[in-house]
């Protein structure tokens, strides 16, 4: 014979059942929006048009902004490097602070990047 009665083990069954099903129903958020993040990265490697992947970046990044999401790691240093090769140094410069705002951890490498453009506009 059990020691707890019938009518509370059912309570106990419902309870844990409603547990179990709420945890399994609620929707999960991603915690990045990529929009088109991942084929522009191909697209760049593969050499193609820098100007459209800049747009294409660009309208992404507002589309992120106005669902309030969160931009990759990678996101604004990629676009710094296409406004790198379109000779947009001001936006370059501008999008590697912001990598490096964003993901404190990229900052050696987003600071590489900047100085190393830097020396190349001496020259």
């Amino acid at each position: 014979m059990s020691i707890i009665p019938q009518g509370w083990r059912l309570v106990a069954g419902v309870v844990l059942g409603s547990v179990l099903l709420t945890g399994c129903g609620t929707p999960h958020k991603p915690l990045y929006q990529w929009e088109s993040y991942q084929p522009q990265v191909n697209e760049y490697f593969k050499g193609q048009a820098k100007e459209e992947q800049a747009i294409a970046l660009e309208r992404d990044l507002e589309k992120i902004k106005a669902k309030n999401g969160a931009v990759p790691p990678g996101y604004h240093a990629q676009l710094g490097l296409i406004y790198s090769s379109l000779g947009k140094d001001d936006q370059m410069i501008q999008q590697f602070q912001t990598e490096k705002a964003l993901f404190p951890e990229s900052a050696k490498y987003m600071d590489f990047l900047m100085n190393n453009a830097r020396k190349g506009a001496k020259q």
